[in-house]
């Protein structure tokens, strides 16, 4: 896995800001919020992550029972602090194996949910919650909705918006989405809402789902 930073939307390398542009480019999707390498679950990824973040860290919280935290990404600069984060969960999947989960918050238009989720463009696509919601979460006393996107047995996606920020619910493989039954409520890891107190949650190895997905590359197929 490289270490340059990459396109949150397709994962090919970015070129940084330039003469021309104060931007990072895609040659696929031009302008992009540069996502950085993958970081290792620990304290430390934690430390160096929190200060940067302008969207939430979301976890669930208490988690599904034998689930860890296993991993971290996010996209952004310098500049912007990190307008996309993604924490990744593994535990014991509800069928047996080993179930692979991440949650992101995202600004509008990055893109990195959607990629997760196995889909084009930077969004759920138009209609997504004309229906009732699928599940709501609790966070700060106040219910989120969550839509299934149905997108096969690949993965199970949840999408909705939550202060003013979307967020995905993305399990692999799609019957590890039968965990939702086990989630109730999100945590901000950086403590927003939680009267300032810092969660840290336990950590395992580094997810292989979100390593493998979030793999940068030169070119695309």
């Amino acid at each position: 896995m490289k270490s340059e930073p990459s396109c949150p939307r397709c994962g090919r390398m970015v070129r940084p800001p330039g003469l021309w542009t104060s931007a990072w480019q895609c040659d696929a999707h031009g302008p992009v919020a540069p996502l950085q390498p993958v970081r290792e679950p620990r304290t430390a990824t934690l430390e160096t992550l929190l200060p940067q973040a302008q969207v939430p860290v979301w976890v669930p919280w208490p988690l599904p029972t034998g689930w860890v935290v296993t991993g971290f990404a996010d996209a952004g600069d310098e500049r912007s602090g990190a307008v996309a984060t993604a924490v990744a969960l593994s535990g014991p999947g509800p069928l047996g194996g080993i179930g692979e989960c991440v949650v992101v918050a995202e600004d509008p238009g990055v893109g990195l949910g959607a990629r997760l989720a196995g889909l084009a463009g930077t969004d759920p696509g138009a209609g997504f919650d004309r229906d009732a919601p699928d599940d709501k979460l609790r966070f700060d006393g106040h219910d989120i909705a969550l839509w299934n996107l149905d997108l096969g047995r690949g993965r199970a996606v949840y999408t909705g918006e939550a202060l003013a920020h979307w967020l995905w619910i993305v399990f692999a493989e799609a019957d590890t989405g039968m965990l939702m039954g086990e989630v109730h409520a999100l945590r901000d890891l950086r403590g927003i809402n939680d009267g300032g107190v810092a969660l840290e949650p336990p950590f395992g190895a580094l997810s292989p789902f979100l390593a493998e997905e979030l793999a940068a590359r030169e070119e695309t197929d």
